[in-house]
Formats: C-alpha cells, sequence, structure tokens
C-alpha cells in the first residue's frame, strides 16, 4: 500500500494550489486527477491580488504575468460587437470614499485557467508534490488514524493508498462530499447554459479596455469575453442545442460581422448555481473550492480565489499538525474560518447588480461591501484567532481596519538586510512576532520553546526598518510597547497594542490559544 500525509482528489485550480500549498511547506502530497490534463474549455481567467500574494510566496511571482496597476475589468451592453455599444455596468458602485492607497504588492493576473495550472503543476512537483494524472478515486473509507483511497489508473490498473488527510477538490458533484452526506443550501440552481470556445481575430474591439460584452438584441441574450490570447467564449442564457452551423450564425450575430475567419476549439454545458456546504469537513476529509461552495462567475472573483484561498488556510494547519506543533483541534478552524467567507460572498453576489434579478431573497437587502474590502479585509474568527470580537464587520478595507486580530496583516514597504520587501514576504512561512520594544525577544525564545513552536521574532527598526514608521504602527494598531503575532498564513492571530506586564506569560498563554488551540 503506497502512503502518504495528504491526498489530494482533484487536479483542477483548487486541488493543485492545495498540493502546491502543503508542498511547499514540505508535506508529503499525492494529487490524483482522472483527466490527463486541464479542460479544454477554460473556465477562470481571473485571479485577485490576493491570490496572487499566495503564489508569490510559493515561488510563482515571476512566472505568472499580472496586470497593470490600477487594472479595472470593465463591461458593458452591446448591441454586438460591431454595432451599439450601450450602457457600462461596474461590479461595485464607486463611492467617494474609495481609497487610492497601494494595499499590495501585487496586482492580480488575467491568465486563462488552462494556461495557469501546468503552472502551478511544475511548482508543485518541483517542491516535491507527486501528481498522478488520469487517476481516479474509486472510493475512500476513513478511520480514527487516516484515510484509506482506492485509486483507478486509466489503464485499469488499481492500487489504494493510505493518507494521514484527504482534501476533496474534485468540483461541484464532488463525489467525496456525496459519499460523506454533507448537504448544501443557498440560493441553488439557477439554471443551466451552453457555451462555445473559439478562436478569432477581434483585438480591435478590445481598444477601449472593456473586455466582457453583454450582448442584447433580438434573437441573442448572451455573454462574451476574451481570454486574452485570441480565444473567445460566447456563453448563451439558455440550455439548447445548437449543431455547428447554428454555432456559427449565432457567434457572427454576437461579433455583428461574417467576414472573419472564426475556428471553433470546444462547446460546454454546465450549471450555474449558487451552494454552499453545511460543512467544510468530516473527520479527516476536507472540501475546498467547488466541492465546498459553487458560486456562480462574477467579476469579484469569488469562485476560483475563494477556493484557492481555501486552499492557503487548510495547508498551514494541516502542516502544523502533521508535524506536532499543533493539536488536531486546529483543523476544526477551516471551517470556522473558511464557511463564512463562502456565505459572505454568496450574499455578496446577489446583492449586486449582475446577479440581484436572481437573487430570489438571498441577499435580504445586504449592504454592498466595496471590492477592498472583499479582497483585503475579510474577517476570521475561530480558534485560532485571539480577540476578534462580535462586534467587528465582517469586512472593512485595510486602512479601516487597524492589525486587529483575524485580519490580514496589511502591506508595507520596509527595510531588511539592505533590501525592500513588502511586510508579506516576512510572513507565511512561520510565526511571527512583530514589535518595536526589544524587551519582547526573550519571551519569544522562551514560548516559542515551551509551546514546541517556531516563532520568528523581528524587531521593527533593527530587523525590519519600515519606509514610513508612524503609518506603519498605525496599520498595524501598535503602540511602541506593542506586538503582534501574524500566522503562517499571513493573518493577525494575536496582538498587545502596549507592552504587558509579562511579556513571556501573556505571549505564551496567545500561542497556546492560537497556535495550538489549547
Amino acid at each position: 500500500m503506497n502512503s502518504t500525509s495528504v491526498l489530494v482528489v482533484g487536479g483542477g485550480l483548487v486541488g493543485v494550489s492545495a498540493s502546491l500549498f502543503l508542498a511547499w511547506r514540505g508535506v508529503p502530497t499525492v494529487l490524483v486527477e482522472r483527466h490527463s490534463g486541464s479542460s479544454p474549455h477554460p473556465r477562470a481567467i481571473g485571479y485577485t491580488p490576493r491570490t496572487l500574494e499566495l503564489y508569490r510566496a510559493a515561488g510563482l511571482g515571476s512566472r505568472i504575468p499580472q496586470t497593470p496597476p490600477g487594472f479595472r475589468l470593465r463591461r458593458v451592453r452591446t448591441e454586438s460587437l460591431a454595432g451599439k455599444w450601450f450602457e457600462e455596468s461596474p461590479w461595485t458602485p464607486e463611492t467617494p470614499q474609495a481609497s487610492t492607497l497601494e494595499y499590495s504588492p501585487c496586482t492580480g493576473a488575467a491568465i486563462a485557467q488552462d494556461r495557469l495550472e501546468p503552472l502551478l503543476r511544475d511548482q508543485a512537483g518541483a517542491l516535491g508534490a507527486d501528481i498522478r494524472l488520469d487517476t481516479e478515486l474509486v472510493r475512500f473509507e476513513q478511520d480514527a488514524e487516516g484515510v484509506t483511497a482506492w485509486l483507478r489508473e486509466r489503464t485499469g490498473r488499481e492500487y489504494t493508498v493510505r493518507a494521514a488527510y484527504l482534501v476533496a477538490a474534485d468540483g461541484h458533484r464532488s463525489p467525496v462530499r456525496e459519499a460523506l452526506g454533507i448537504g448544501r443550501k443557498g440560493r441553488g440552481h439557477m439554471r443551466t447554459v451552453r457555451s462555445v470556445l473559439f478562436r478569432a481575430p477581434l483585438e480591435e474591439y478590445l481598444r477601449e479596455g472593456v473586455t466582457q460584452f453583454q450582448i442584447d438584441q433580438p434573437g441573442l441574450s448572451a455573454f462574451l469575453t476574451t481570454y486574452g490570447d485570441g480565444r473567445w467564449v460566447l456563453i448563451f442564457s439558455d440550455d439548447e442545442e445548437r449543431d455547428e452551423g447554428a454555432l456559427r450564425a449565432k457567434v457572427s450575430q454576437a461579433i455583428g460581422r461574417s467576414d472573419l475567419e472564426v475556428e471553433f476549439i470546444t462547446t460546454g454545458r454546465w450549471e450555474l448555481s449558487a451552494l454552499i456546504a453545511e460543512r467544510f469537513s468530516s473527520g479527516r476529509v476536507f472540501l475546498a473550492g467547488d466541492a465546498a461552495h459553487t458560486l456562480p462567475p462574477n467579476r469579484g472573483g469569488y469562485g476560483a480565489n475563494t477556493g484557492i484561498e481555501d486552499a492557503h488556510n487548510l495547508a498551514w494547519k494541516v502542516s502544523a499538525v502533521l508535524s506536532g506543533a499543533s493539536a488536531p483541534r486546529l483543523l476544526d478552524t477551516y471551517d470556522a474560518e473558511r464557511r463564512p467567507i463562502a456565505w459572505l460572498r454568496h450574499q455578496q453576489i446577489f446583492a449586486r447588480t449582475d446577479y440581484k434579478a436572481e437573487a430570489a431573497g438571498t441577499a435580504q437587502d445586504a449592504r454592498i461591501i466595496d471590492d477592498a474590502a472583499m479582497e483585503f479585509g475579510q474577517l476570521y474568527r475561530s480558534a485560532a484567532v485571539l480577540g476578534a470580537g462580535e462586534e467587528l464587520p465582517p469586512a472593512l478595507r485595510p486602512e479601516q481596519w487597524a492589525g486587529q486580530p483575524g485580519t490580514r496583516a496589511p502591506h508595507a514597504w520596509v527595510s531588511r538586510g539592505g533590501e525592500r520587501l513588502s511586510t508579506l514576504d516576512l510572513f507565511q512561512r512561520a510565526w511571527v512576532l512583530l514589535a518595536e520594544d526589544g524587551r519582547w525577544f526573550p519571551a519569544v525564545a522562551q514560548a516559542a520553546g515551551q509551546r514546541g513552536i517556531e516563532v520568528e521574532g523581528l524587531h521593527i527598526g533593527a530587523d525590519v526598518r519600515p519606509f514610513e514608521p508612524e503609518a506603519f504602527r498605525k496599520a498595524f494598531g501598535l503602540g511602541t510597547g506593542g506586538a503582534a503575532l501574524i500566522r503562517p498564513d499571513g493573518y493577525v492571530a494575536w496582538r498587545s497594542t502596549g507592552l504587558p506586564a509579562d511579556p513571556l506569560r501573556a505571549l505564551t498563554h496567545a500561542l497556546g490559544h492560537v497556535a495550538s488551540s489549547d
């Protein structure tokens, strides 16, 4: 019997991201994917700055081309590409309070899913993940010590793998979720739609910076967008099967011209739905991505990007438990942190214009939360956070936070050893204590030793020098004697705004609560 620490089922964006983040932390990982590679009909194309922050930390920063600063995804309603263009519709209404602050060293990316996945597979493999394509999960059983999985290769060969944990990233129909008997709630199935992927020389219609087109004309209601590499997808609002001649006529109708060469690549049929699993874990099995939450495509990137951060959140916790640094209870915080985020994004989708007409009461007059808050300012509440009170809102823009526990540690530029870095470059590998007062650092070594947890102490003003010291203190909410404890995923776990009477006792208590889940 083969054995590994983690078995990841599903090799799409979320599954391969899970294997990447686990391998980056040194966790032996096997990924199985029943297909030979990426889908010929790519789905996601937009990746948020937060997603790029995670990939950047795992060594992919230079390999994924990022969008230019200030890039904004634009959509217009049109008769056709060559016909009349009507109004432009924003994803989130503009607000007079919109900030021009720099929130991240990353800007996001616009790359087709089938172009990104091979990069992730290569990096995961280079870090030690065992990627097995053409291999499907037949069934699995779990017990108190682990999970046994029966696998079948395309050749027909069957074998078993024993793993400590299983991550199910096997899509919205998730056989693993079904086998566990986990139900789903939410807006539900909205409709089944069809699409056609094609190649055509349409670059002239992208000069205005618009990349999404809502086609609205008699006889055709459809959505047209580009993958930025010569490929376009036309998504119909119905489930009608069309032969090649009918498809060609509809594509010409959407373009508004019939004199261009159009090459058909493939077609698709898929369900538009919004459903959240009633729980994200069962024993030693965890759901991630569409297996945990199916959300309709949207300009906020709430589908793939939400799943990628699921994988990142889970990876450090699994690593900590497998290493013995944390108790298995830490894994309970995965559901506690990620399921509310899925529900918040579900609500926000139906609060906005794109899907408001199809909300069916789902949004319940919810206040629209702006993009920066949804991207960088979501709040975690769990046993892995100490001090995230119920009075705090679910999300705020970074400048509206001040380093509160449960929030993403803010980006700021610092100098370390003469090198210009983002604060984000200091995090995501181990626990980090940031403090300006040197009296914290003897406590760091002692508390870490007592708890058996790796904690790096960073002395502000000595080890790292902020380019703007006052802005830095304000962003982290620290007085000159304060300290912030940052988790391995870059979220603030605990904070002391000033120097307590007994720093060792305070830090030891905090670490026991948030790192060991005592």
